[in-house]
């Protein structure tokens, strides 16, 4: 029988999320005991476990489950859901059937972007958003939102009628629909009961480094989304997005730096990025596109970033006959 969907390679994946749970408990039961300097390094470690659980273990699992077993599948998403402090069910739907769709779209002509997610939801006169707004300000409503999930208690967390992004989301096939709203319920009931039940063991680590480490690890998660799209060009398939080619960061992050290549191929595996950089080679070069000489978490680095964007955005204008459209040369990082 076959127990691997893909390969036993995503074992590796299995024994990160396996780890990081034990570890996090473990913080817990030492907190009291602990030094000043080893609870501070404890919450410095759950802050880089949670961040990269979301943006390669969670990320690539969403995407492609590890097993052929349906209920294995649903174990792990409960697992990273304590984790990670959030659904891994939810983050599936409004990922993968959200941002993957609409790859992080400019503004339309009603003022907004249809991918939820997009760097450019907040931003003004078709720029991305700032990135303390982006990073900083996303983190601390995922905060509030994981917090609110709380009081679902009293629905058994159970996704509610006016949860309408998801539900909206969510398969339209009524078998598929109720697993996957029965999903999200274990998965919340997993992400609110594991700190609940370490408190026990612990309230102050709960208070003190549980929480403070859940929203440096949601702010690390927003600023790698920032610069995996940061001066992108949205209306292009081939050039929405960043990728970063370097051998240790994708030795480490299982090719998480190809990130153009995941955008056109959304449902391959994560060893394959390699082959569809090669397949697709035609076409990445057909265009500007940027390639980034850093990770996106170290994006801020990359100071000589071309802003396509704004290339687009004034052609687009331009087209159009509007006036006062920014130069068409590529802009740079100030």
């Amino acid at each position: 029988m076959r127990i691997w969907r893909n390969t036993p390679k995503d074992a590796l994946l299995l024994g990160l999320s396996v780890g990081q749970f034990a570890v996090t408990v473990l913080l817990a039961v030492r907190w009291d005991d602990a030094s000043v300097p080893a609870q501070a390094g404890g919450t410095a470690a759950l802050a880089l476990m949670t961040a990269y659980n979301i943006i390669v273990v969670s990320h690539l699992f969403t995407h492609v489950p590890w097993f052929t077993s349906d209920r294995l599948n649903a174990a792990v998403s409960v697992l990273n859901s304590a984790n990670i402090g959030q659904s891994v069910q939810a983050y599936r739907l409004t990922h993968v059937r959200n941002h993957h769709r609409f790859n992080n779209d400019a503004p339309g002509a009603d003022g907004t972007t249809r991918d939820t997610t997009s760097t450019y939801r907040r931003g003004r006169n078709g720029e991305h958003a700032s990135l303390p707004r982006y990073a900083l300000g996303g983190a601390l409503e995922s905060l509030i939102d994981r917090v609110r999930e709380v009081s679902y208690v009293v629905r058994l967390w159970r996704v509610g009628a006016g949860e309408t992004t998801l539900r909206s989301l969510a398969s339209r096939r009524e078998h598929r629909r109720r697993g996957e709203l029965r999903l999200i319920q274990a998965d919340r009931a997993a992400h609110v009961l594991t700190p609940a039940l370490l408190a026990v063991i612990s309230w102050q680590w709960v208070l003190l480094s549980y929480l403070p480490a859940c929203f440096v690890a949601l702010t690390m998660v927003n600023v790698q989304n920032y610069y995996r799209h940061y001066g992108a060009d949205p209306s292009e398939r081939a050039a929405d997005s960043v990728s970063h080619y370097g051998r240790l960061y994708n030795l480490l992050t299982f090719n998480d730096g190809y990130h153009q290549e995941h955008h056109l191929s959304p449902g391959m595996h994560w060893s394959r990025m390699p082959q569809v950089r090669e397949r697709n080679r035609a076409r990445l070069e057909a265009q500007p596109r940027i390639i980034s000489p850093v990770p996106a978490m170290l994006g801020f680095l990359d100071r000589r970033r071309p802003l396509l964007h704004r290339a687009s955005a004034s052609g687009a204008r331009g087209a159009s006959g509007a006036s006062g459209a920014p130069g068409a040369e590529f802009g740079r990082m100030s």
